[in-house]
């Protein structure tokens, strides 16, 4: 189990856990976020910019900021592509 920052891209992930309050949580179930689901990383800026995730349980993508994408722990359930 790591978290997002330190997944490897292209590769699917469960959402294992969230750690953070009950403000972090709300927000990423609004963003379509929840335990279980199967996601990627899209892209990863270099310069310390925001993490592009797809989620594939719902077909989105989504930015997320470093700082909550710490909070979000996963588990790699897929080989790189």
């Amino acid at each position: 189990m790591v978290n997002l920052i330190n997944a490897p891209e292209d590769t699917s992930l469960r959402i294992v856990d969230v750690l953070g309050g009950h403000g972090v949580r709300r927000r990423l179930f609004a963003l379509g976020f929840h335990k279980n689901d199967i996601i990627e990383l899209d892209s990863r800026s270099i310069l310390r910019g925001p993490i592009l995730v797809r989620n594939l349980t719902i077909d989105t993508s989504v930015a997320l900021g470093r700082g909550v994408a710490r909070k979000i722990m996963v588990e790699v359930i897929g080989e790189k592509k």
